[in-house]
């Protein structure tokens, strides 16, 4: 279930399984202190730490990458830069989203996966889903300006 959550979150599950193994080595270094009803909500929480440190890193990585890479087109100018600078703002807003919005957003519009099948996932009601979808687009919408 944390390799799941891992992948979700970061997209690989290379790094999810490396992340995973990660947070049960702090949780085994901190076995004294962890009391046994809330190891589950320790586990979750020491992933979703890690997951975003993992991808804080991704976006120093991605973004050097962007900066050094030359990208060939026969587009304009204006539009590939209007075009970048939306990109950026649109991972921007969708990183600022509240967790549980982000990661049923991305759920149904990365991995193409259904509210039921997100419902599934994530041991959530479909009413649930569809309220966190709704906030995530409703907040996407308003700081972008533009329907997606």
């Amino acid at each position: 279930m944390i390799r799941n959550f891992l992948y979700y979150k970061t997209g690989s599950i290379d790094v999810a399984e490396d992340i995973a193994q990660d947070v049960f080595v702090k949780v085994w270094e901190k076995r004294e202190e962890v009391d046994s009803p809330t190891v589950k909500s320790l586990l979750y929480t020491i992933a979703g730490n890690l997951a975003i440190n993992h991808l804080k890193h991704q976006g120093v990585v991605y973004d050097f990458a962007n900066r050094s890479a030359i990208h060939p087109s026969s587009e304009s100018p204006e539009f590939i830069m209007e075009e970048k600078e939306f990109r950026i703002r649109l991972e921007e807003v969708i990183s600022n989203l509240p967790e549980k919005s982000r990661i049923v957003f991305l759920m149904n519009r990365i991995d193409k996966l259904t509210y039921n099948e997100i419902a599934n996932r994530l041991e959530l009601s479909v009413k649930a889903v569809e309220k966190r979808m709704k906030k995530a687009l409703d907040s996407i919408v308003e700081n972008l300006g533009h329907k997606l």
